[in-house]
């Protein structure tokens, strides 16, 4: 290891987290071609107001010899050159209507902001290429509303891979040429779709000034499985403009990836979190699958199968009549029995007896959309795990309103304020017999209560 990545190394140490997850990460993305380490699209609304924060960050990058290949955009300095003119800009389902005047004026400010982050990251010693045009081949799109809007057709990735071959870090601009040498403007989250589904990136990041996906609140979304989540995320009032449109185009994109694949959606300042540790920073879309839920009993379930899932996640069999003695009020299964929840009802109290997930499905984020979906439909909620369980009782103390701890179990909960019904949820849980039999069949790799 040189000794400048023990430099980025010793740096990211102090902002982030720990050696060893860093030089994890490291040791994974030196083992991608160059050209597929990266993409990241860059909104122009970081770009007008956090361009020292997203210099710094790429110049993190370019020090550990990591070559991002960054897509900006520029709605926000495009929309003040419009006005300045006495030209309000206006949009079709969050796409920019680019007349001739929108164009001229489009092109002229996309330039400006890719030499604005050239400049930037030159200023840090970080050495990085414009690429304004010659990367996008577009049609006009149908909708002549739209005007001089292009749809991406084809991609000439050499100017990308001689900027990287080079040592620079490619910086583009969402304009495209027609077969016939016409400009077109592309939407920049439309464009980095496409790019990133050419590539097949190891990262695909939006950096946007929210940070990630905000909910009607204001509130950080962390992760969304868009199997699960899509659908109702566009009933939302909330869900506006070009947001909309950045969630359709990222949903559009996953589709067409590999199921490992993920978009993190986060700012300039948490981009090294995202990339160097397992928790990341702002929100994690993966195209994930759907969760089942089978309610008052288990009809329909694969028993055989659930059971295997519980008992490889454990490390340890289930007691032989588990499935015939609780009262089980939902379970919960994804698609490909690899992630469940089951929750029983102990008095007037909802129980999660057992949350399990494979290792595989928490890193593709099934974890996080299970519990997602466990927290929609049960309000209040009780578990247990034993005092002992470190793997787990951290991420466990972060998603209760409350705990006790005794010499053998931590009790959680949340969405019980009544002092009473507390002490009656905790007085029933403590006093479960344990559904697992003591002896190990495996290396545990779930999530245990029991």
């Amino acid at each position: 290891m040189s000794g400048s990545t023990r430099d980025v190394i010793t740096q990211l140490l102090r902002n982030i987290g720990g050696r060893k997850e860093v030089e994890q990460y490291l040791k994974q993305f030196a083992s991608v071609e160059s050209t597929k380490f990266a993409v990241i699209k860059v909104g122009g609304g970081i770009v007008r107001d956090q361009l020292q924060e997203l210099c710094s960050s790429l110049t993190f990058l370019y020090q550990a010899a990591l070559y991002p290949i960054v897509i900006h955009g520029g709605g926000p300095q495009l929309n003040a050159a419009l006005q300045a003119t006495g030209k309000q800009p206006r949009f079709v389902g969050g796409m920019r209507v680019t007349d001739h005047q929108t164009l001229r004026v489009a092109s002229k400010v996309f330039t400006q902001v890719n030499h604005e982050i050239v400049d930037g990251l030159e200023d840090m010693g970080t050495r990085a290429r414009p690429i304004p045009t010659g990367v996008f081949e577009a049609q006009q799109v149908a909708d002549t509303r739209l005007a001089c809007v292009g749809e991406v057709c084809d991609l000439d990735l050499e100017p990308i891979r001689y900027a990287i071959r080079t040592r620079h870090l490619p910086i583009l601009s969402p304009l495209a040429l027609s077969p016939t040498g016409q400009l077109l403007n592309v939407n920049a989250d439309v464009a980095a779709r496409v790019l990133a589904q050419r590539i097949e990136p190891f990262k695909i990041i939006f950096l946007t000034p929210t940070g990630g996906l905000l909910d009607g609140e204001g509130k950080l979304i962390p992760a969304v499985n868009l199997c699960e989540d899509f659908d109702n995320l566009m009933r939302e009032p909330w869900l506006t403009g070009g947001m909309r449109l950045k969630v359709r185009e990222i949903k559009a994109l996953l589709d067409g990836l590999p199921m490992s694949s993920s978009v993190a959606m986060t700012t300039p300042a948490g981009l090294a979190k995202e990339l160097f540790t397992h928790r990341g920073a702002g929100t994690l879309f993966r195209r994930g699958e759907r969760v089942l839920c089978v309610e008052h009993g288990l009809h329909g379930l694969d028993l055989p199968r659930l059971r295997g899932l519980l008992e490889s996640c454990f490390g340890r069999k289930l007691v032989s009549d588990y499935f015939e003695r609780r009262e089980f009020f939902r379970v919960y299964v994804t698609e490909s029995y690899r992630a469940t929840a089951i929750v029983t009802r102990e008095g007037p109290h909802s129980y999660l007896d057992k949350f399990a997930v494979t290792q595989k499905a928490q890193g593709e984020g099934l974890g996080s959309a299970l519990w997602t979906r466990l927290r929609r439909d049960n309000p209040q909620l009780v578990w247990r795990s034993r005092v002992d369980n470190r793997r787990i009782n951290p991420w466990y103390f972060a998603q209760a309103e409350g705990s006790l701890r005794n010499e053998k179990w931590v009790v959680f909960w949340y969405g019980i304020d009544d002092f009473d019904a507390v002490q009656d949820a905790i007085g029933r849980v403590l006093q479960l017999p344990a559904s697992l039999k003591s002896h190990g069949v495996g290396e545990a790799s779930g999530r245990e209560q029991q």
